[in-house]
């Protein structure tokens, strides 16, 4: 199968990274945004814009408010998908697979390397739930300021997602949309990839 230029190599992860370091350089912002897709309890999906944080060796992780609806439907189902999109180079790749959270030192880590309002704002906002209007919200947060000062811990409530893929497409934009598409695809994640050519 012939998957020369852009879409050259073993490790879909590997093709990924590169996917989106070409990205950093072009698109003009959050080259890293994802619309990630989740179901809640009755099989209704929802879909929403967050920041991908990491391409580990096997897995994508971003970072969320554990009890917000995302957070709550991604604990119950286990499973997600997500597409990022690059206008800029006219690519896109696109996930689905498993979900398991990350609440260990690479959370930590993720959460003291934010700005300070950022990690107040974790503390102060209950994510996805009703709001009387903006000003109670900056009166909790005025509240948190207070309580935990200039160094807050991570809240229990907040951390990471990882994905771990067992479906990946990477899509190009083609001349007289006759678009390049491979799909690597596995039936569980300790088993081989299966690379397929698709039509466009």
């Amino acid at each position: 199968m012939d998957r020369s230029g852009i879409f050259a190599g073993d490790d879909p992860f590997a093709i990924a990274k590169l996917w989106m370091t070409t990205a950093e350089a072009s698109e003009p912002n959050d080259p890293n945004a994802i619309a990630l897709a989740t179901v809640d309890p009755e099989g209704l999906p929802n879909v929403r814009m967050v920041l991908l944080k990491d391409i580990e060796p096997a897995a994508f992780v971003f970072y969320t408010n554990y009890g917000s609806a995302k957070g709550r439907e991604l604990d119950a189902s286990g499973k997600a998908a997500f597409v990022l999109h690059w206008k800029s180079l006219r690519r896109q790749i696109r996930v689905r697979g498993l979900v398991s959270r990350e609440e260990g030192k690479p959370a930590d880590d993720y959460y003291a390397s934010r700005s300070l309002k950022s990690r107040l704002g974790a503390w102060a906002s209950d994510q996805s739930q009703p709001l009387s209007s903006r000003l109670n919200l900056m009166a909790e947060v005025a509240k948190v300021t207070a309580s935990k000062g200039a160094n807050p811990t991570r809240p229990p409530f907040w951390g990471g997602f990882r994905i771990v893929p067992l479906e990946m497409e990477f899509w190009a934009d083609g001349n007289f949309r006759l678009h390049d598409r491979f799909r690597w695809s596995r039936q569980a994640i300790d088993k081989p990839w299966e690379i397929l050519r698709l039509n466009p």
